[in-house]
C-alpha cells in the first residue's frame, strides 16, 4: 500500500489513543468496579494501553500491522465505553505551542453519557525529557446540553473539581486509619463508603460509627459533614451511660478544635484504651 494509506491509519491510530487516554483516566478515577470485568483483565488492558500510549514500538509499520494495531485499540475502546458509559462522538485539536522539550495543544470532545450531551474541553501540557515525558491537563471545561440545565452547570463546573478533591481526601484518610489500626477499623463498604466502624476489642457489643457525608449546596459549594453514631449493647449502656451519650457531641466539638484527621485520631486512640 502507498504512504497515504499508512498515514490514514496513522492518524487514525493516533485519535484512537487519545480518546482511550481520556477514558483510562475516567476509569481510574472513578474506580467503581466492573460486573462483567475481572480486576485482572481490567490491570491488563490499562497496562497494554500504558505501553502502547509510550510508544514501545519504533519504527515505521507495515499497513497490515497498522491495520491490526488500529483494529485492537478499537476492541479497547469498546471496551472502556462499555465500561464508562461515555462515548465521544468527535475530537478537534489545535497545537497553541510546540518546542523542543515543551508542548501545549488545546482538545475538545463531544459526546454523550446515557441521553445527556457534553462538550469537554482542556490544554494538555507535555513535557519531554531524556528520562520520560510528564502531561498535565489544566483549563479544565465542561459544558453540558441543554444549555437550559442551569443547576446541573453550577453543579460541574463550580463543585465537580472540590467535589473530587474531598471523595479523594476522605479516601486516603480512611485508608490511613484502617492501615494504622487494623483491630479497631473496618470498613463495610470499602473505601468507597461514606463511613467507618470502631469495634473495641475489648469490649463486646460496643460500636462507633463515624460518617463522613460530601455536601452541595444549592450554590454548588462542597462541605465536608462528619457526625458519630453509637451501636452498645444494653449491658454496655447500663456501664456506660454517660460516656456514649456524650460521644457525639464531644467529637463535633472535637472536629471544630483539631480538624478531622486529628478529630478522629484521638476518638480511636480513645476507643482503643477503653475497658
Amino acid at each position: 500500500m502507498d504512504s497515504n494509506v499508512c498515514q490514514v491509519y496513522e492518524d487514525e491510530i493516533q485519535s484512537l489513543k487519545e480518546e482511550i487516554k481520556l477514558l483510562a483516566e475516567k476509569y481510574e478515577d472513578s474506580q467503581q468496579e466492573s460486573t462483567f470485568f475481572s480486576d485482572e483483565e481490567i490491570l491488563m488492558s490499562i497496562k497494554s494501553l500504558q505501553r502502547e500510549l509510550r510508544g514501545e514500538s519504533e519504527g515505521h509499520e507495515s499497513a497490515s500491522d497498522l491495520k491490526a494495531q488500529l483494529e485492537s485499540l478499537e476492541t479497547h475502546l469498546s471496551f472502556l465505553m462499555k465500561l464508562t458509559g461515555i462515548q465521544f462522538t468527535s475530537h478537534l485539536k489545535k497545537t497553541l505551542e510546540k518546542t523542543r522539550n515543551k508542548t501545549v495543544r488545546k482538545h475538545r470532545l463531544s459526546g454523550n453519557c446515557c441521553s445527556l450531551s457534553f462538550q469537554l474541553e482542556f490544554q494538555l501540557l507535555e513535557m519531554q525529557n531524556k528520562a520520560n515525558v510528564s502531561a498535565a491537563i489544566t483549563d479544565l471545561s465542561i459544558i453540558l446540553e441543554p444549555r437550559g440545565n442551569s443547576d446541573l452547570d453550577k453543579f460541574v463546573s463550580r463543585s465537580l473539581s472540590s467535589y473530587a478533591e474531598w471523595y479523594e481526601h476522605r479516601r486516603c484518610t480512611f485508608l490511613h486509619f484502617k492501615e494504622k489500626y487494623p483491630d479497631i477499623v473496618t470498613l463495610p463498604e470499602g473505601l468507597l463508603g461514606d463511613y467507618i466502624l470502631l469495634r473495641s476489642p475489648k469490649t463486646s457489643g460496643f460500636e462507633l460509627m463515624v460518617v463522613w457525608k460530601i455536601h452541595i449546596d444549592e450554590e454548588g459549594r462542597t462541605t465536608p459533614v462528619l457526625d458519630l453514631l453509637t451501636k452498645v449493647s444494653k449491658q454496655v449502656l447500663e456501664q456506660k451511660m454517660a460516656t456514649i451519650e456524650n460521644a457525639p457531641a464531644r467529637f463535633r466539638s472535637m472536629l471544630l478544635l483539631v480538624g478531622i484527621e486529628e478529630a478522629i485520631e484521638n476518638l480511636v486512640s480513645v476507643f482503643g484504651s477503653e475497658r
